[in-house]
């Protein structure tokens, strides 16, 4: 029997409804038949503390049916709900290899159904990322790139199950170093030749930790283990040159996503300068035209001043890429709008004329606040 935890599909649970599958201990005991109910957060809490668990061929057909909870409820709690999946992804990658592919199997099904919700919301937590570098680099970082793994293979048009292992192994790829990218993101002295060494070990390492946990796709398996390889021979750990499609899509959401993240030893780049980053690595690749076209040239989240003199966020993609859809938050003059206005930068007077930081507007944003401008649309 293939389980997960039940704090890993909490988003699945609607307190005072039938539950769409059954709970079990830690022993695989039967606690709650499906259709039973949780009756408040305290008993749930309780389930968490006893290690409850869930079935995951029961949780897969149980994702089958109508939810029973409004889009706006669910909106409401998309923060929250964002927030808690970091510390279900460092828990899944930090389980014992006996653990690990059921574990990955159920924060998978919770994070797609986050971003399933709202795509653009999930691109805007990619774009919007922690100052001062809060939270756990590997497991953010890991989040970041198979959210753009996913958005990616949907670009493409890659199929269900295509699209489902991209964001897999995204999420999986530096399993092997997962602590190490968290302390490194604070580094400023050099690298120790143990972190040299673990860094390039880590790919073909984390391809036999996911082996030796039961995962047996090829396909994923292999782009783990090549992430980090080149077509002319140079990368790490084989230099190999015969490089796979997913283990090249896996590099360049690596570097995009890595780029807009700040470090220790540099600042965040903005979308369109880790866009330009990736168009030199690989400009006539389709892959990485399809990473950067899935999140815009301003993508969801992003600051910026329109023509008419007005600050505001991007709320989705336009018709060209230079053309977003955003939220006008002030007045030419600067001022806080009680109500924001919906610009089309494709009219002249809207047109976006530059990128900002968040710290340029004269409010603070929340998650709250881009998840109802955002989400809502």
């Amino acid at each position: 029997m293939r389980v997960c935890s039940l704090s890993s599909v909490k988003n699945r649970i609607v307190l005072g409804a039938p539950l769409p599958f059954s709970v079990r201990d830690a022993a695989h005991m039967l606690l709650l038949a499906r259709g039973q109910v949780i009756a408040d957060e305290a008993q749930l809490t309780e389930l968490f503390q006893r290690g409850a668990l869930v079935e995951i061929e029961e949780l897969a057909v149980s994702a089958q049916t109508p939810r029973q909870v409004s889009k706006a409820q669910r909106l409401t709690r998309l923060p929250s709900d964002w927030d808690n999946s970091k510390q279900q992804v460092r828990q899944a990658l930090s389980a014992p290899v006996a653990e690990l592919a059921a574990s990955v199997d159920g924060c998978t099904d919770h994070l797609l159904s986050l971003i399933e919700l709202s795509p653009d919301v999930a691109l805007s937590q990619v774009v919007r990322q922690p100052e001062g570098g809060a939270g756990h680099y590997g497991v953010n970082h890991s989040i970041h790139a198979a959210t753009a793994c996913l958005a990616s293979a949907r670009y493409l048009g890659w199929n269900d199950a295509e699209q489902r292992r991209a964001f897999q192994a995204a999420l999986t790829m530096n399993v092997a170093m997962l602590d190490l990218q968290a302390r490194l993101a604070h580094q400023v002295s050099a690298l120790t030749n143990l972190q040299r060494e673990t860094i390039r070990e880590h790919p073909e390492k984390g391809a036999e930790m996911l082996s030796q946990a039961g995962i047996d796709d090829a396909d994923w398996l292999e782009a783990v283990l090549q992430h980090h390889e080149l077509s002319d021979g140079s990368g790490y750990p084989r230099g190999s040159s015969d490089i796979g499609e997913l283990a090249e899509l896996l590099r360049f959401a690596d570097v995009y996503t890595a780029r807009l993240s700040a470090r220790s030893n540099r600042p965040a780049m903005s979308a369109q300068q880790a866009g330009r980053e990736i168009l030199q690595m690989a400009a006539s690749s389709p892959l990485a035209a399809a990473l950067i076209k899935a999140f815009g040239i301003f993508p969801p989240g992003c600051m910026v001043k329109l023509a008419s003199g007005e600050i505001g966020v991007v709320l989705r993609n336009g018709a060209k890429a230079y053309h977003p859809v955003v939220a006008a938050l002030t007045n030419a003059q600067g001022e806080s709008r009680k109500q924001p206005l919906t610009r089309d930068s494709a009219r002249s007077e809207h047109t976006v004329v530059a990128l900002l930081s968040a710290q340029s507007l004269p409010m603070r944003l929340s998650d709250e606040r881009i998840v109802s401008l955002i989400g809502g649309e």
